[in-house]
């Protein structure tokens, strides 16, 4: 396997990550809604209603933002932004997918393999728990590598909401990485992490292990033979099962790599844990799962175009 497997994952994950960009776009900005801003209150200004009570005195009813949904911020970010706003950061998720999937999904393999009795991976039957514990190290590995493209997709993905004034305007990763080392010091390029590790621990152990659990249990069974079928009926469980399990901490990770740090100003966390608390204590604990539906909605379209296309590329390169 060795090189061969980071290049099909590598392949696999640049294409699924680019073609459902749009949809991670939209779960960024839904994950942010809520969040204590100052520079959104110009941009989101409440509704102020003044009503006249039977006692002659006034009363006002100021009505909090609107919490908008999947199809209501695409629309808004299309006219608003327009259509090209949609693959905003896009270049940052290339390079992210190049760097983190890349490796988290060649060593995934690596390990398979090391553990396995048998000499072909596609016919090694792992228990669930050692896919789990390669699923762990491969998505830390991959994490750590990747997550200063991961901090330059957040802010590049998140830029359109803020006024025109306080946008960062980055015109690419390259740009994004340069500007950020510049103005906030190398070690703001692996803000959030931590956060970044763990979610990637989560999704990659349960997102590969439930893939290739549920493609032996289908084969076994003689449910369906080894085709697209199988492939993607794997892939969406995969997918949910991910998207369950990652998106409290995803949502924790978005705010953390998001905020702002003027000079001389208080960070609005000091921490993940700090972030969670505020969040859990100002928006509720279900504010964990804001952007729930656009993540599934993204995470079942990437995890079947992922293990589709990585299946279709191992037959091209079966014979390397």
């Amino acid at each position: 396997m060795g090189l061969k497997g980071f290049v099909e994952g590598g392949i696999a994950s640049i294409i699924a990550g680019a073609s459902t960009h749009p949809l991670d776009l939209i779960k960024v900005r839904m994950q942010l809604q809520g969040e204590s801003n100052p520079a959104l209150v110009q941009a989101y200004r409440p509704t102020v209603t003044a009503l006249n009570t039977p006692n002659g005195y006034m009363s006002l009813h100021i009505a909090p933002p609107p919490r908008v949904g999947l199809i209501s911020i695409g629309t808004q970010i299309l006219k608003s932004e327009g259509a090209t706003a949609l693959f905003s950061g896009v270049s940052a998720t290339i390079l992210r997918q190049t760097l983190y999937s890349t490796t988290r999904m060649g060593l995934y393999e690596i390990l398979k393999q090391k553990w396995s009795d048998h000499s072909d991976s596609d016919t090694a039957k792992l228990p669930i728990m050692k896919k789990i514990v390669a699923g762990l190290i491969a998505g830390s590995v991959g994490a750590a590598v990747g997550n200063p493209a991961d901090v330059a997709m957040v802010r590049m993905q998140a830029d359109g909401r803020l006024p025109i004034e306080q946008r960062r305007n980055y015109k690419s990763v390259v740009d994004a990485i340069s500007q950020m080392s510049k103005q906030e010091g190398i070690a703001s390029l692996w803000r959030g992490s931590a956060l970044t590790v763990n979610r990637a621990m989560i999704v990659t152990a349960s997102q590969l292990a439930t893939y290739d659990q549920v493609k032996e249990m289908i084969l076994e069974k003689g449910l369906m033979s080894d085709g697209i079928g199988t492939h993607v009926t794997a892939s969406f469980a995969a997918g949910f099962v991910a998207s369950v399990a990652s998106n409290p901490i995803d949502v924790i990770k978005t705010r953390v790599m998001n905020m702002k740090l003027e000079a001389g100003g208080v960070a609005p966390y000091s921490g993940a844990l700090d972030c969670a608390m505020k969040t859990v204590r100002t928006e509720g604990v279900m504010a964990l799962y804001k952007g729930f539906i656009p993540t599934i909605s993204r995470q079942g379209p990437f995890t079947v175009v992922l293990f589709v296309t990585l299946e279709q590329v191992r037959k091209l390169f079966k014979d390397l």
